[in-house]
């Protein structure tokens, strides 16, 4: 485990100096709560999936079986403090595959390499109304994580060395401030590219929900990203969500969001890049539907950017787009999904289709679609099978084609 460095371990002691001083309690819910939780409560979450990816360019196809098991506690909180640890070990059950760390470049990546770490190890102080500390190792997903998040698609997970402090007290408004050390990300503790140092990285969140079937939110990001300063940004911006009856039966949920980004840090560049949202969509009975458009300014040198997001939810899930292109991208996307109640063994059934089409943001030439299905049977709180499948066709020119195709089996404690 990468150490705090001195700057973030004395803002976790400053925060929990202040998080117990001033003669505060903790309430009497908060007291019961103590008393009938569990002294410890294990953690075990594991995954099991097989990937296949064929790519024009590349000679072999990839067949990739890996297995995750993260494992570890958490304990009941005790005048407020409570403490969390998880370990997180990968493991590749056969070698035809490039995991970005074994050397195998004969075939695609599938970014699940081997690895063993300490996922998380945390501690969460509660012990005042309103407010919630966690210091340590941890995982951070903000809003619909496509700024900050945790990777959770591939199997080792991003995670964050962080002091993150989190105010209720205001009715109906959540404010998240976060100072980032350092960043544990997807590519396990043996690639050049496993971690981040990100010390004297910023992030601001507010999230509100007093208004009847609305939610309103801003964010500011400020990230120094040590290892690639050109990936060091600083990001504004603003999001609606709102939720109206169209008749009784038939919901209508739109969806906006904006941002500016620009250099920061030690990024030597000098610019202003916008990044637009928007989105319609509903739901009736088991069905869902939707359309979208979002849109990431490019200026011919660089792409509007999000290193720290769950990429693989944005731009489709054959990853092509995990950069934006130095054009920017506008990606216009329809979804449609449904949701069955119990069928033989299954608790639930979720199915959805979704379409892509993308275009460069700078000149609107073609980059391409894709189609992505999902098939998802959910057996109980503890078991699921995900299958899902993703096929890009590119323009003359590249990004290349590509196929990609997952089934995987979820079991968690």
């Amino acid at each position: 485990m990468k150490r705090l460095t001195t700057k973030a371990g004395s803002l976790i002691a400053a925060g929990l100096l202040a998080a117990t001083g001033g003669g505060f309690v903790a309430s009497a819910q908060a007291a019961e709560s103590e008393r009938t939780e569990p002294i410890v409560t294990p953690i075990l979450d594991t995954r099991l999936r097989y990937e296949h990816v064929s790519q024009d360019g590349v000679p072999e196809d990839a067949n990739a079986v890996t297995a995750r098991v993260r494992a570890g506690f958490k304990t009941r909180p005790y005048k407020g403090f409570s403490v969390l640890l998880e370990a997180e070990v990968v493991d590749g059950l056969n070698n035809s595959y490039n995991s970005t760390t074994n050397g195998r470049t004969r075939y695609p990546v599938v970014a699940d390499p081997d690895n063993a770490e300490l996922n998380r190890a945390q501690i969460t102080y509660t012990g005042i109304d309103g407010l919630k500390f966690i210091g340590g190792r941890q995982r951070i997903i903000l809003d619909n994580a496509r700024f900050i998040g945790n990777v959770g698609w591939r199997q080792n997970e991003q995670t964050f060395d962080a002091a993150l402090l989190q105010l209720t007290a205001v009715p109906d408004l959540t404010a998240t401030y976060a100072y980032l050390d350092s960043v544990q990300r997807i590519f396990g503790n043996e690639s050049p590219n496993g971690s981040f140092d990100a010390s004297g990285s910023h992030v601001v969140n507010l999230a509100y929900k007093g208004l009847p079937g609305v939610e309103l939110g801003a964010y500011g990001y400020l990230l120094d990203l040590d290892e690639s300063p050109a990936l060091s940004t600083q990001s504004y911006g603003v999001r609606a969500k709102g939720t109206f009856d169209v008749t009784e039966d038939i919901p209508i949920t739109l969806s906006g969001e904006y941002a500016i980004q620009s250099d920061y840090g030690d990024n030597t560049g000098d610019y202003d890049l916008d990044y637009y949202l928007a989105s319609i969509g509903t739901k009736v009975g088991g069905f869902d539907a939707s359309v979208s458009y979002e849109s990431l300014e490019g200026d011919g040198t660089r792409g509007f950017s999000t290193p720290l997001a769950t990429l693989h939810k944005f731009q489709g899930w054959a990853d092509v787009f995990l950069a934006t292109p130095a054009t920017g991208i506008e990606d216009l996307y329809g979804r449609i999904g449904y949701a069955t109640g119990e069928v033989g063994p299954f608790k639930k059934i979720v199915a959805a289709a979704i379409y892509h089409d993308f275009e460069a943001e700078t000149g609107g030439g073609s980059l391409g679609d894709e189609v992505d299905l999902l098939l998802k049977g959910v057996i109980n709180k503890k078991l699921s099978v995900t299958a899902k499948y993703a096929d890009y066709d590119g323009p003359s020119g590249g990004p290349a084609d590509r196929q990609k195709f997952w089934l995987q089996v979820d079991w968690k404690l």
